[in-house]
């Protein structure tokens, strides 16, 4: 694994580092304000791993698999990460500082398909924001040869997407019921 790629895991583990930080921070030592901040900080993460791929890249690096797949870490975090931040806050409240018990997520009926389309629709803006730094690099190398690995994850990550729609939006033609439900716990 190149520098790029251990890069993308020490930012995955800086991440959580910095909201389990600001999480302690907040509810354990009481510090509200200096907690919120730390969880502000969390997009640093995501700027340095695009400055480091940038600068990879332009000091003429072939992009590779890896520089794709911090592309993919970026759009991820940005669409994903205030909600993974919010779950974790919620869980945090609840156990140190007696707030309410968190809510779960529907299995069932049309509030569970409603979940599936909005966690698609963040999917897409995730797809949206990776393929736009992904088309970027394309466009900073300026020689399709050099960028091909770069083009094919935009196209494998809309096959995917495409997937996760068809299941995400199954569930609002043909609605988990609870007798499906049961079945899965027997």
């Amino acid at each position: 694994m190149n520098m790029i790629g251990w890069l993308i895991v020490s930012c995955e583990i800086g991440f959580w580092v910095i909201v389990l930080a600001g999480l302690i921070t907040r509810y354990v030592w009481k510090k509200k304000k200096a907690g919120a901040i730390l969880l502000a900080m969390t997009p640093v993460v995501d700027l340095i791993l695009l400055g480091a791929t940038v600068i990879d890249i332009r000091q003429g690096t072939e992009a590779g698999f890896v520089h794709g797949l911090a592309a993919v870490y970026i759009g991820s975090t940005v669409a994903f990460g205030h909600r993974i931040i919010k779950w974790a806050d919620e869980r945090f409240a609840y156990r140190y500082a007696n707030g309410p018990q968190p809510l779960q997520s529907p299995k069932t009926g049309y509030a569970h398909a409603a979940v599936q389309r909005r966690g698609w629709y963040r999917h897409l803006l995730a797809w949206t924001i990776g393929s736009a730094l992904l088309a970027g690099m394309i466009w900073m190398i300026g020689d399709a040869s050099k960028s091909e690995a770069l083009r094919q994850w935009i196209l494998r990550w809309a096959f995917v997407l495409g997937i996760d729609f068809l299941i995400s939006f199954s569930y609002t033609l043909w609605p988990k019921g609870e007798k499906a439900r049961s079945k899965q716990q027997a």
